[in-house]
């Protein structure tokens, strides 16, 4: 998810459409939730694990 977001991000940015820009940061910052909720040992969307 964050991946996409940074996709959508550079692709809003060099073509200037500000619903990607904004799509792009809302993506990063939920991954970066979801990450940090994985990562402290949280169980995400019904999965302990993504390995």
């Amino acid at each position: 998810m964050v991946i996409l977001g940074v996709i959508l991000l550079i692709i809003g940015f060099v073509i200037g459409f500000p619903i990607l820009w904004t799509i792009g940061i809302i993506l990063v910052v939920i991954g970066l939730i979801l990450w940090l909720a994985g990562a402290l040992g949280h169980a995400v969307g019904g999965r302990r694990h993504y390995f």
